[in-house]
């Protein structure tokens, strides 16, 4: 421990040579942090992110460095919420070598864009592609599973001369709905509903969720085979793993009926399962009977991920520089529970923020928090010594950006989110320090633009939100056990501390972001 701690002591002859003076930047630590914000989500625009990553040359297409014939071949299927942005700029890229699609997309999606004017992430009049509504409130219907029959059936008309571009991101999984007959919709919603309510993780419910369906699981590059497929995924799950965004349908996965009934029993579910879900699970494996031809290296399939929380926190890097601050970013995995998460940006504060060299006891801290928060020892370390740094050699303000998916428990019956929580715990984290823009600001938002069942992606807060909510008779820790964060934030200040961006259009889980002012040390 001493050694990793003594990468954060001040080096004298540091302190002493010429500093930088900051970038001064007449806008407010508030303005300025909900402008990084805007650039993370204004990365991850469905319709951005398609277009940086297709490179359309006469009659070929390059995909992150793959080169694709274009014959008239192109045919397109999508699933996800940002999926229509993403169809339709992929559409303008291919032109007439587009011969048809389907896409499933959200119900009243098509309406709510036209609403917020955001007509640029429409299909033209005269698309050749098929936009089918449905998972109402984010729940499998039989709108959805249209629409996944529709996709299925295109999939397996497909040839060897064919090339499938596949569209995915966040909702995938539930407007993709198509469970093995005689399995109904009901019964498989049934069933993944009782495992996760159990306790179940999301890799086992995967696991059963694939065994129940056609199209999960490398289901939809089965159907797709011989003709090429290649899959653009927008991610909204921590590390981008492509097996489980939208259950993986382009991503090959053996299924072993043994494996699922294990998982079953596990939570005690064996013995009430449908006489359809035992039927399935009781036929020898595979899901379907592979091709002649079809190997398990999937050779014909090219998933890229195109879009995520990494991609956002670039590029709200580049504009906090652009802003007067020095970025950091310790990572994109930050979760767990909120009480931790707002601990570990309440110590890193107080570490950046020490006007003489901080207790070694808060570095120590800072890693045995790691593990329970989802971020590597070695992000920490990184971290803290550029922080370290930036105060020591007099670098000026610092951006310090992290993302992920934090979670909350629930004790109350309030309105909030993740974001609005974690704002206000860490809001409570940084009291006693100074206020801006002598001291931090924090901001936690969702880049889905709706945190919760609210109006508000997150909130921005300082050190002084404890002392200002006293004066408004606010009790934070009443709201806190309410899970009533954004009732706290709507009455604190007529609401000013609400991040309320709107439609985003796009989702790539969380942004944090912890601004650190220049610090004026104290040389001994």
């Amino acid at each position: 421990m001493a050694r990793v701690l003594s990468l954060f002591r001040p080096q004298p002859f540091l302190a002493l040579v010429g500093r930088r003076k900051p970038t001064f930047c007449k806008m407010s630590m508030d303005s300025r942090a909900r402008e990084v914000f805007a650039a993370a989500v204004e990365a991850v625009q469905p319709d951005t992110v398609v277009r940086q990553s297709i490179e359309r040359k006469e009659d070929s297409v390059i995909i992150s460095g793959q080169k694709y014939t274009l014959k008239h071949n192109l045919h397109m299927v999508g699933f996800g919420k940002a999926v229509l942005g993403m169809a339709s700029e992929a559409e303008r890229i291919m032109g007439d070598h587009l011969v048809k699609g389907v896409i499933s997309v959200p119900h009243g999606i098509q309406q709510i864009l036209q609403q917020h004017g955001k007509d640029h992430l429409l299909l033209k009049e005269n698309s050749r592609i098929k936009v089918m509504e449905g998972a109402k409130h984010n729940l499998p219907d039989s709108d959805a599973q249209k629409a996944a029959e529709g996709i299925k059936q295109l999939a397996s008309e497909l040839t060897e001369k064919d090339l499938l571009l596949v569209l995915i991101s966040g909702g995938g999984s539930a407007l993709l709905p198509a469970p093995i007959p005689p399995i109904s919709l009901q019964e498989k919603l049934d069933v993944t509903r009782r495992l996760a309510a159990a306790g179940a993780t999301i890799q086992e419910l995967n696991t059963v969720r694939r065994a129940l369906s056609f199209l999960k699981g490398g289901g939809l590059a089965h159907y797709a085979h011989p003709a090429q497929v290649v899959a653009l995924i927008l991610s909204d799950v921590i590390g981008d793993p492509l097996d489980l965004i939208a259950s993986g349908p382009t991503v090959r996965t053996e299924v072993w009926p043994e494996e699922v009934l294990s998982v079953l029993e596990q939570y005690k579910l064996l013995n009430s399962l449908p006489a359809s879900v035992k039927d399935v699970l009781g036929r020898p494996s595979p899901r379907w009977k592979k091709n002649k031809d079809e190997t398990d290296k999937a050779e014909n399939v090219f998933n890229v991920v195109i879009g995520s929380n990494s991609v956002a926190l670039k590029c709200a890097g580049r504009r906090a520089r652009e802003l007067g601050f020095r970025p950091v970013v310790m990572s994109p995995g930050v979760c767990g529970d909120v009480r931790s998460v707002s601990r570990l940006y309440g110590l890193l504060a107080r570490f950046a923020c020490s006007r003489e060299e901080p207790p070694p006891e808060i570095a120590a801290e800072v890693l045995r928090l790691g593990p329970e928060v989802g971020v590597e020892s070695w992000d920490l370390c990184r971290t803290m010594q550029v922080l370290g740094e930036g105060r020591t050699e007099g670098w000026g303000a610092t951006c310090l950006l992290a993302g992920g998916e934090p979670t909350v428990e629930l004790t109350g019956k309030g309105r909030g989110g993740r974001n609005q929580e974690l704002a206000l715990r860490v809001g409570l984290e940084l009291r006693g320090l100074q206020l801006p823009p002598n001291g931090p600001v924090f901001l936690s938002g969702g880049t889905d633009g709706q945190d919760g069942p609210t109006e508000a992606a997150g909130a921005i807060t300082d050190g002084g939100l404890y002392e200002e909510a006293t004066a408004q008779g606010l009790d934070i820790n009443n709201f806190l056990t309410n899970n009533d964060s954004y009732t706290f934030f709507s009455h604190l200040s007529a609401g000013k501390h609400l991040l309320v961006p709107g439609l985003t259009c796009t989702n790539v889980m969380d942004v944090h972001m912890l601004l650190i002012p220049a610090i004026p040390i104290n040389i001994r």
